[in-house]
């Protein structure tokens, strides 16, 4: 058995013209059975009656598209009935359901105006009628209600449509900016993975070719030194591999547990540049408090991107670096000898002298941390990189 809820469902599930002609049917069903109607003594069936009903049911076709010059005409059917002494209780049907278009296709404004009309116009009516013999009409103050409740109706049903296309749009654009956030989390993982990369690769590949390059020199005439060196392009493989498996396990489905690089593993670092022949002293002067994770992480990779950068690209014989720790923040300077260079000043220009994207990288490091990052050529010679890296209100996060 088909319920109300599926019948209205299956209405307003056909083309409006189909839905239209619909219910100008069942309206024009209803109403022509009061018109046919006749009360003892009186012919109120009279052409008359059934011309105004059939103006009334053309009218209520067009009410999608002209709903106020419907509500005038089917309003105007229904006084004329009234006034010829035909006063039926489904006379008013048709106004009732032009009047409900009129609320619920038009705005506040608009049914506030068609209510103050249309409550008026029925007052007339019913001051002129008075009280008929075979149909009384009743009080004017009545007569004035019944033109508001289909009004109220469709304001009560327009109401309800525009807040659930308010909430349904509120949901598109919630799940839009979803969507958004999470695009932008994937291009942040993305290019942090890459940086990750890029800085084991750079270091590592530096260090093991400069490593591998004496190793070939002394192969014959210093075969210990050879052996030494070739030990270290071991263990940095190693660790290369290490670092790779941590850095690209967050690409899978579990998350990695690999321990972000920390200070302490500075001197590793400086042991496996000097094994390629570069100098390096490392001054470290700590605050005296524990720095986050995220800014040991920071720190050791700018540490690593510029020693990189001075055994590819410098040739340098000497590099300074030294850590410097305040109550608030981190300060990282590495100073090479190497022979004069020209400044960068682009993003070009750093890819393009550091043969790669080391300098963009350690730049994207420290601004995510709120830090600044300097570096240059140094008068005389040499290149210099000073990192400052805040250390209050930092607590975690992906370097």
């Amino acid at each position: 058995m088909m319920t109300f809820a599926r019948l209205a469902a299956r209405v307003r599930a056909l083309p409006p013209l189909a839905a239209d002609l619909a219910v100008v049917a069942v309206v024009g069903l209803f109403t022509a059975s009061d018109v046919a109607v006749n009360d003892p003594g009186y012919r109120q069936d009279d052409a008359l009656t059934w011309a105004l009903l059939a103006v009334s049911l053309a009218a209520l076709v067009f009410r999608r598209r002209r709903p106020v010059p419907v509500a005038c005409v089917t309003g105007a059917a229904w006084a004329g009935w009234a006034l010829h002494g035909h006063i039926g209780e489904l006379l008013n049907l048709p106004v009732i359901v032009a009047l409900y278009t009129v609320a619920v296709l038009g705005d506040r404004r608009r049914t506030l105006w068609t209510g103050l009309v249309a409550a008026t116009a029925s007052g007339v009516v019913a001051l002129i009628v008075g009280r008929d013999v075979v149909n009384p009409q009743g009080l004017p103050v009545l007569e004035m209600v019944w033109p508001l409740v289909p009004l109220l109706l469709g304001e009560v049903v327009r109401t309800r449509r525009e807040l659930l296309a308010e909430y349904a749009a509120r949901a598109e654009r919630a799940e839009e900016e979803r969507e958004r956030e999470a695009a932008l989390r994937v291009r942040r993982e993305r290019v942090r993975v890459a940086r990750e990369i890029h800085d084991i690769l750079a270091h590592t590949v530096s260090a093991m070719t400069v490593q591998a390059g004496v190793a070939l020199d002394a192969l014959d005439t210093a075969p210990e030194v050879s052996r030494r060196a070739m030990t270290q392009v071991r263990a940095s493989g190693k660790e290369a591999v290490r670092e790779l498996r941590a850095t690209l396990s967050v690409l899978r489905e579990t998350e990695s547990t690999a321990p972000a690089p920390r200070l302490d593993q500075l001197a590793e670092l400086v042991e496996g540049v000097e094994a390629g022949g570069v100098q390096v002293a490392l001054r470290r002067t700590p605050s005296g408090a524990a720095y986050p994770a995220v800014v040991e992480a920071t720190a050791y990779r700018i540490v690593q991107e510029a020693l990189t950068n001075v055994v590819k690209h410098s040739g340098a014989g000497r590099v300074a670096a030294s850590l410097t720790g305040t109550d608030t923040a981190l300060h990282i300077e590495i100073v090479d000898d190497g022979p004069l260079r020209s400044e960068p000043s682009t993003a070009d220009a750093d890819a393009d002298a550091a043969g790669g994207f080391g300098l963009i990288g350690m730049r994207e490091r420290v601004l995510a941390l709120g830090g600044t990052l300097a570096y240059g050529p140094v008068p005389g010679g040499g290149f210099r990189v000073h990192a400052v890296l805040p250390t209050e209100g930092t607590t975690g996060g992906t370097p």
